[in-house]
C-alpha cells in the first residue's frame, strides 16, 4: 500500500466523525459536507462522500431523507441516529485522549528539549 492510500485510509475516519458532528447538529447533505471538507483543506470527491454517506446510514448512524419530488438526482439529507449519537460521544473520548497524546505530550516535550530541561525515558 503506498503512502497516499494509508493517509486515504485514515483520512477516511476522520471525514467520518467530521460527518457525525456536523450531523449532531443539523441534516447534512453530500455537497455541503464536501464543501465543508473542502474548506478545512481535503480534496474529497461526490464519488467518496456518497458512498461514505451510505455505509453510514447501513450502519445505522445516519437516517437518509430523500426529497421524492427531486427525481434521480433527489436531494438527500442525513440525520444522526440515536447509535450514531453514542458513536459520536466515544469518538470524542478517543480524539480527546489521542490529542492528549500527540499534540499536548509533544508540544511539552518540544517545549522541554528547547529549555534543555528534557528528562531520560
Amino acid at each position: 500500500m503506498s503512502k497516499k492510500e494509508l493517509v486515504r485510509d485514515i483520512l477516511l475516519s476522520v471525514w467520518r466523525i467530521h460527518i457525525l458532528h456536523h450531523a449532531a447538529h443539523r441534516p447534512v447533505i453530500g455537497q455541503w459536507i464536501i464543501r465543508e471538507l473542502r474548506h478545512h483543506g481535503y480534496e474529497v470527491s461526490p464519488g467518496t462522500i456518497y458512498p461514505l454517506l451510505a455505509r453510514m446510514e447501513r450502519r445505522g448512524w445516519l437516517t437518509c431523507a430523500v426529497d421524492i419530488e427531486g427525481g434521480l438526482k433527489a436531494k438527500r439529507e442525513y440525520n444522526l441516529t440515536e447509535l450514531g449519537h453514542e458513536i459520536l460521544a466515544h469518538l470524542r473520548d478517543v480524539v480527546r485522549e489521542l490529542h492528549h497524546e500527540i499534540i499536548d505530550e509533544w508540544e511539552e516535550e518540544q517545549h522541554q528539549k528547547e529549555s534543555g530541561t528534557a528528562s531520560a525515558p
